[in-house]
């Protein structure tokens, strides 16, 4: 065997050794030789990748894990009136049977997989609970899902509860006004004058008053960048050998579901809906909240940011490493590029590896914690208060708000109107699973891209979505966009009704969290001369992750 000037088997002989050994074992029908007999590299390898994991372990084991505690709401309720139960079975008002809930409560604490089995069916309930038992998985990278800190949503009775839903209805009712025309519309101004005179508007805009401008947007500084939509939800994605174009087939205007009390409690007891969304054949960009909706309605978990990611490594292959962070270790070098440490390879690869993630840390806080019902029980709520039939304690600025009144008028119902005819998902509310997503997939794109980098040539989209037109406004970064994106995917399953701005705002600030530890333990693995991870919080806070910590 040949061997370098140490006296030490060359990389390759060494290499060219483990392969022979391993065949040669596999001819002969045995094991590969044990770790000792190998060459002494691959035994310091295997030390190597022993000593990361327990170090891993050990930054874990001294980590302090945040107090997880709901809102009071299930306790305080004997008539589960603030708590998710669908497929329960439920009296004629819509509320839980109170055994059933308990049964499905202590399936939930029981820890046993058998339980789950046992869990408690409305009558001819044919829909199925949602993956409860993903709250009890656990995974190798990252923070584990109870560690990631995330405060209880507001209480049924609050006025942040009450601007939650007031928001949401009039996000129904605008849900065909294009985004373009919130500045001229008489009911988008109706709208901005009903939500900023209610006690909680702060949690609707944390600069006060709604305006067009704020008005359904998200907090961070790049929402409030630019058109309404991100860039990454136009541009046509690069993907193989063809191209995506953004325009897609999407629902017809005027479409509403669940806005009959029959119709509503059937759905909530687990049937099947008895509706199918009629589309448009000729397919259009993204111009409203009908077609945000739509889009949140039919995506994998982690599909918008895959396509943002190969829309700025298309970037890259266009205007170079300009367009990577400027952490990246290959930027500007003569000899090498990035592919799969710090190129295409690891970057898509840890977007669906923070998705998945983040989908565990929600599910950990939806069924185990929060158990939050969604908007459109809340909405049944509102219905039989103002019927009479049995006084909740709603707080008085959703019944005096304009929104609801105009939604009523509309639809004959004070019941939510949804986008999707099945309503909402069959799991709880709180937290968004779709704004833990993007709060973790927005935090990976960031640390590899250049935030400041602005984006070549942006659009928006024509007011009845036939075309992408040119943004004539101020530039627009790939940081904003992406924070944008976060936004835009989270507060659109709001505008379809299944969720409200606090179970997206707040899951988008904890999905953040998953991804920074995904990114702190990622950042330990590479053989690259490498000064860590940086990206800017949505608030417009630098993180920067070195070494497996969070400075």
């Amino acid at each position: 065997m040949d061997s370098n000037s140490s006296g030490e088997p060359s990389a390759l002989d060494r290499r060219s050794f483990l392969i022979s050994s391993a065949v040669v074992a596999t001819v002969a029908g045995r094991a590969p030789p044990a770790a000792a007999q190998l060459p002494d590299a691959a035994t310091r390898r295997k030390n190597d990748a022993y000593g990361i994991r327990i170090s891993g372990a050990d930054r874990l084991q001294k980590s302090s894990w945040p107090l997880t505690a709901p809102n009071g709401d299930e306790a305080r309720y004997p008539d589960k009136r603030a708590s998710f139960s669908k497929t329960l079975p439920h009296n004629d008002l819509g509320e839980a049977e109170p055994a059933a809930y308990e049964a499905f409560v202590d399936a939930m604490r029981g820890e046993t997989p058998d339980a789950f089995s046992r869990l408690p069916r409305a009558p001819g309930a044919v829909v199925r609970l949602n993956d409860p038992q993903a709250a009890f998985a656990f995974g190798f990278a990252g923070a584990d899902s109870a560690a990631i800190p995330l405060g209880p949503p507001p209480a049924f009775a609050s006025g942040d509860m009450a601007a939650d839903m007031a928001e949401l209805y009039w996000q129904s009712f605008l849900v065909d006004t294009p985004f373009r025309q919130y500045e001229t519309d008489p009911m988008a101004a109706a709208a901005c004058r009903d939500l900023s005179a209610l006690s909680s508007v702060r949690t609707l805009n944390r600069a006060g008053a709604v305006t067009p401008g704020t008005l359904f947007r998200g907090d961070a500084t790049g929402d409030l960048a630019g058109p309404y939509v991100s860039q990454f939800l136009w541009l046509d994605i690069p993907y193989g050998n063809t191209v995506i174009n953004q325009r897609y087939s999407f629902p017809s205007r005027n479409q509403h579901f669940l806005t009959h009390l029959d119709q509503w409690l059937a759905c909530q007891r687990g049937a099947n809906a008895d509706a199918s969304i009629i589309y448009d054949r000729v397919p259009r960009y993204i111009c409203s909240n009908r077609e945000l909706a739509e889009f949140v309605h039919r995506d994998f978990s982690f599909q918008p940011y895959l396509n943002a990611a190969l829309i700025m490594l298309r970037l890259v292959a266009r205007y170079g490493d300009d367009v990577l962070s400027s952490a990246n270790p290959y930027r500007g070098s003569s000899t090498q590029f990035g592919d799969i440490t710090f190129g295409g390879k690891d970057i898509l690869t840890l977007v669906a590896e923070a998705a998945l993630a983040a989908q565990k840390a929600s599910y950990f806080q939806k069924w185990l914690v929060h158990r939050r019902l969604r908007p459109e029980a809340f909405g049944a709520r509102v219905e039989m208060h103002a019927a009479g039939r049995k006084s909740y304690d709603i707080h008085p600025d959703l019944l005096d708000c304009e929104g609801l009144k105009r939604s009523a008028a509309k639809v004959e119902s004070r019941l939510l109107p949804i986008v999707f005819p099945e309503g909402c998902p069959t799991h709880p509310s709180y937290p968004s699973a779709h704004a833990y997503n993007a709060g973790a997939c927005a935090a990976v794109l960031k640390a590899f891209f250049n935030q400041d980098f602005p984006v070549p040539e942006p659009v928006q989209a024509s007011d009845d979505g036939s075309a992408l037109e040119p943004w004539r406004g101020a530039p627009l970064t790939l940081g904003n966009e992406i924070d944008k994106l976060a936004s835009n995917i989270a507060i659109g399953r709001d505008a379809a009704g299944v969720h409200y701005r606090s179970d997206s705002v707040n899951g988008l600030e904890a999905g953040k969290a998953v991804g920074i530890s995904l990114l702190a333990d990622r950042s330990v693995l590479y053989h690259e001369q490498f000064d860590g991870f940086f990206l800017m919080r949505r608030d417009g806070k630098k993180v920067t992750i070195r070494a497996g910590s969070v400075l």
